[in-house]
């Protein structure tokens, strides 16, 4: 595995699901790791897990102040941010034609807004403060490789994906030469409270058994490229747009 040592990451959405899992792995390989989201209790709960390298902020990707403040926070225990992972991020899903407008806008908020400004705040403090004694500058958005499919009742999410997809691109792009790498991993399906639910019932284990390798996305699948990304190793690697689906999408 990448060595972290050294670096400070901040992940969005890190009360549960992938972003808890993500605070564990970037732990384990030497990161500070500052554990933002809104349900400040969970954070609480995985910071004590953690230890002292882990910090709990409230986060609400949508509202840019709370944005502000959260780095506020991480910068006034570990100094600099140097490594971001874009991970929070809901789901709407439903039929296009009966999608209320509130859940797109909601989804929207929450999946291309919050991207935007938490990536967008991290790479403005890392330029400002400028290379002396800092690492390059890491961002990984969690994506979905639904940015690029079809299905039922997923146009509103797929299109949410499909535009960070491209903001990636576009911050890789536009940061290239202040040593700020910016890549976008595109899992499918994996166990998390999004999706737990469904792949429980009746047709949620259908459309497993049609996954050529009939099994939701191990977690696991997602470690080493997450941390080859956030890591010195990275150094050549920018603008990317990963597919990491378990072979889901064949």
């Amino acid at each position: 595995m990448a060595d972290l040592l050294g670096r400070t990451v901040l992940i969005t959405g890190a009360s549960s699901g992938l972003g808890a899992h993500f605070a564990r792995i970037c732990a384990a390989q030497g990161a500070n790791v500052v554990l933002a989201a809104r349900r400040v209790d969970r954070l609480r709960t995985l910071v004590a897990e953690i230890g002292d390298k882990a910090l709990a902020v409230e986060l609400d990707v949508t509202d840019e102040r709370s944005v502000v403040a959260a780095y506020d926070r991480a910068e006034a225990r570990f100094a600099a941010v140097d490594t971001i992972i874009a991970n929070a991020g809901v789901s709407a899903p439903g039929r296009s034609i009966a999608l209320p407008g509130d859940a797109l806008t909601g989804l929207i908020a929450t999946n291309l807004t919050g991207v935007y400004l938490t990536v967008r705040e991290g790479a403005r403090r890392l330029i400002d403060r400028g290379p002396a004694g800092s690492k390059d500058g890491r961002v990984v958005i969690i994506g979905s490789i639904t940015a690029h499919l079809t299905g039922h009742g997923e146009s509103a999410y797929a299109a949410t994906k499909a535009a960070v997809a491209h903001l990636g691109r576009n911050f890789a792009r536009e940061w290239a030469h202040k040593a700020i790498n910016v890549n976008v991993i595109q899992p499918r399906y994996i166990a998390t409270d999004i999706s737990r639910e469904w792949f429980a019932s009746e047709g949620g284990k259908a459309q497993i058994a049609r996954f050529p390798r009939r099994r939701l996305q191990p977690i696991e699948t997602l470690d080493a490229m997450m941390l080859y990304l956030c890591s010195d190793a990275a150094a050549g690697m920018t603008g990317s747009v990963i597919d990491l689906d378990d072979g889901q999408s064949l």
